[in-house]
């Protein structure tokens, strides 16, 4: 009785619908991000496109378009209004899936491709932003919970979405026209029923930082991107190293821009606050280890297993399932647990069911990788929205904008960062086993082995080789996550800190969403 006038108030029923138009707009551009990976060879041979490298700036351009556009967000939340923004994004992601759908060219395709990742970039800072400024320190858990259902489970079920259409119909441009008309209609509803107010917010954009922030976060996501694509020659590729070099110029140079500037564009001083930093710090070990599962099992069943996209999708469709269903109640555990046991249980899972991928085998059954895969993804569900949530609690309000812009770069750069890695060491492990094994073959042979004789032997053991490079670089994910596994036996409950730049504070406020 006596904790009576300390509950929290009601969350209204408008709040609700707000943030139910922004979790439809993010499900439907979180799931145009995977749905097109798989159909990149039905686009190649249809444009008659004579290189890869061509076809893939569909996924690269994606990439860095989100990665230049997302730092700016923290800018935006601040200047605009929720439904200004949401309108906005939801337009040019419409415009731009419609566009792909219906190009008569690459070159069209690709702009449409462009225009649709503008609107994606804005869509999740700006949603979790409404979550963190709509809800109670108490009650977030809950309402991320929701933010990670469609974080997670709108990009894991797009391989297997798109594996279907392009088995079933053969048409790369269906992916395109499953997705305009959800879109176009959570434009029209967001227009119809969207409101929300915030007081006037009198900030200006600074040029040179856009400028230093789209070479930094640009040249780092395109040239980690590249040396992971070994279609594109990977790290002997000369302009991976050109592209980071000037990326790490230019992330420096923005970083000491901010520091500068009254009122930054996207503010360090978030990592002030050291559950802030050490989540950073696991989210990135967590992205990176998790990129594994997603880029080495579709290689492993694919190409070693001759396992069809289709089957490779459906393997992996029941671990999206369970993060779908776990997200919403991993919230609820975390508004009543907080995040280090969830977090701590998590990484656990995670780390062993990793080290159960690095024991592959050429026959190892189906049904065995599909229950590893989901028990996976049952500990990372577990992981991901806690850690984050636990991180932007403690920031004060004026720096939430800033808090999920930086999540959310760091979550593209760590992701390209991861695939560069683990390509490499697959790369170069398997090379070094080819050549091991030949070796081995041919010391066996009654006669010194022809060249021809030497090629059959690096064939006949190539699958067996990438196998154990596959292998090498799940144990490199299992090293990722012990790190975490140990950074997470710091975490700490959090509230919402005092300013510690009272001075530099601006006077305007993160928009909120009306209440009343």
């Amino acid at each position: 009785m006596e904790d009576t006038h300390k509950q929290t108030p009601a969350i209204p029923r408008s709040v609700y619908l707000i943030i139910g138009i922004l979790l439809a707009g993010a499900f439907v551009s979180l799931l145009s991000n995977t749905l097109l990976n798989i159909a990149l060879p039905s686009i190649m041979n249809y444009f008659e496109l004579s290189s890869p490298s061509t076809v893939q700036w569909l996924t690269t351009g994606y990439m860095l378009v989100n990665g230049i556009m997302i730092p700016t967000t923290a800018f935006l939340i601040q200047r605009f209004s929720v439904r200004g923004l949401f309108l906005t994004a939801m337009t040019l992601f419409t415009l731009g899936t419609m566009l792909g759908g219906f190009a008569p060219s690459f070159g069209i395709l690709l702009t449409g491709r462009m225009i649709q990742a503008s609107g994606s970039a804005i869509m999740m800072p700006l949603l979790m932003n409404v979550m963190l400024t709509s809800f109670p320190v108490e009650k977030r858990g809950g309402a991320m919970g929701m933010f990670g259902l469609v974080m997670i489970f709108a990009p894991a079920i797009g391989p297997t979405l798109s594996g279907f259409i392009i088995e079933r119909y053969d048409r790369w441009d269906m992916l395109f026209h499953l997705i305009w008309p959800i879109a176009l209609l959570v434009l029209l509803f967001g227009f119809i029923k969207l409101r929300d107010h915030k007081e006037s917010v009198a900030i200006h954009l600074d040029s040179l930082s856009i400028a230093l922030s789209s070479i930094g976060f640009g040249g780092i996501l395109y040239g980690f991107s590249t040396a992971g694509n070994t279609d594109l020659g990977g790290w002997d590729n000369g302009v991976v190293y050109y592209t980071l070099a000037a990326g790490f110029i230019g992330l420096l140079l923005f970083i000491v821009r901010q520091f500068r500037l009254e009122k930054p564009m996207l503010d360090f001083r978030v990592y002030q606050y050291p559950m802030f930093a050490l989540s950073s710090v696991i989210s990135i070990m967590m992205n990176m280890a998790m990129f594994s599962a997603m880029l080495l099992m579709p290689i492993y069943l694919q190409t070693i297993r001759h396992i069809s996209p289709l089957d490779s999708g459906l393997l992996l469709l029941p671990g999206a399932i369970v993060m779908g269903i776990m997200s919403p109640i991993t919230g609820k555990l975390f508004d009543k647990f907080g995040a280090k046991l969830l977090v701590f249980t998590g990484l656990a899972i995670s780390v062993i069911t990793s080290y159960m991928f690095s024991q592959l085998t050429l026959s190892t059954a189906y049904s065995t990788l599909i229950v590893i895969y989901t028990l996976r993804m049952f500990g990372m569900s577990m992981v991901m929205m806690p850690i984050m949530t636990n991180g932007l609690n403690q920031l004060p309000m004026r720096y939430t904008p800033h808090g999920t812009a930086m999540n959310s770069t760091l979550s593209q750069v760590s992701g390209a960062i991861g695939t560069s890695l683990l390509v490499t060491i697959m790369t170069t492990r398997t090379k070094s086993y080819v050549e091991s094994m030949v070796s081995e073959a041919a010391a066996g042979l009654p006669a010194q082995p022809t060249g021809e004789q030497l090629q059959q032997l690096a064939a006949e053991v190539t699958p067996q080789a990438t196998v154990h490079g596959i292998n090498d670089s799940f144990m490199v994910s299992v090293v990722l996550l012990l790190a975490a596994l140990l950074l997470s036996l710091f975490i700490k409950r959090t509230s919402p800190s005092k300013d510690k730049n009272p001075e530099t504070a601006p006077a305007a406020r993160t928009p909120q969403v009306k209440r009343a």
